[in-house]
């Protein structure tokens, strides 16, 4: 009795690896900026080549085909899917792959909700190199999610993916910190220096943090320019307890730069 795939499925998996021998080998003539402006690129044009370059173990385009599955390009969001390319990246020692795991571990993507396991792959995804691992797991221990809580240990990790990257969450966050003594000595010119360099970034949160010591100081114009870039990407909700914050500074300038945003989202909700 014939046990493997029916002859319909085995045509069709020759022609997709036809398909992606041919693809490969345009891939390999391309320059590395080339090659990651393809992958980067976008997906409609590019989905192709993403799963032909991620099923022969590009780790990028296996990230990227994971995020695609997550966003539910062309199709319905697939967490599984998503998880499974991301488990591969991770097998090869990918820090953005380890990270993702973790990221899928801690929300639950397509399956159980694990704080615990997240914090293991966070710490992995950290000591490879990734500023992102070694931010998620200082939010861990933040809040004591999946971790004993330990301000000192969130410090520790927060600088960790400071040193790794500009990374304006953890930039904020350590700021936050050193501004209020959280796990560590109190030092705000440490602290403003950390929040400038997090609005540096375009991260909303610095950039209004950085606002708020600048209108402290007198720098009004300054901060509203920086006032008005938080205020503009952050979400919805954060946006109406930002206003809130700028309202009661009672300030003409920032009363009419609250004005215009509220008048947007109304706009935005009609």
């Amino acid at each position: 009795m014939w046990l493997g795939p029916a002859p319909g499925a085995q045509i069709a998996a020759a022609d997709r690896a036809q398909a992606d021998l041919a693809r490969l080998r345009r891939l390999r003539g391309l320059s590395r900026p080339a090659l990651a402006a393809l992958i980067g690129g976008e997906s409609a044009k590019a989905r192709a080549y993403i799963e032909s370059a991620a099923r022969v173990g590009v780790t990028a385009a296996q990230l990227r085909l994971g995020q695609m599955c997550l966003d539910g390009v062309d199709g319905g969001r697939d967490e599984v899917r998503a998880m499974a390319w991301f488990r591969l990246a991770a097998k090869a020692g990918d820090p953005m792959g380890l990270n993702m795991v973790g990221r899928g571990c801690e929300l639950g993507w397509g399956g159980p909700v694990e704080p615990e396991t997240a914090a293991r792959w966070y710490r992995r995804a950290a000591e490879a190199g990734s500023a992102w691992g070694a931010y998620n797991l200082a939010n861990l221990h933040f809040i004591g999610r999946g971790v004993a809580q330990n301000l000192e240990a969130c410090v520790n990790w927060l600088r960790r993916g400071v040193a790794l990257a500009e990374h304006g969450q953890a930039l904020n966050l350590l700021a936050r910190c050193r501004e209020e003594g959280w796990g560590t000595g109190r030092d705000p010119e440490e602290a403003f220096d950390l929040y400038r360099r997090s609005a540096r970034t375009g991260y909303f949160r610095g950039r209004f943090n950085y606002a708020t010591l600048l209108y402290s100081k007198g720098q009004t114009a300054l901060a509203l320019d920086e006032f008005a870039g938080a205020l503009a990407d952050a979400p919805m909700l954060t946006r109406g307890c930002m206003l809130a914050i700028v309202r009661a500074c009672g300030d003409h300038a920032l009363d009419d730069l609250a004005r215009r945003f509220a008048d947007r989202e109304s706009k935005e909700a009609s």
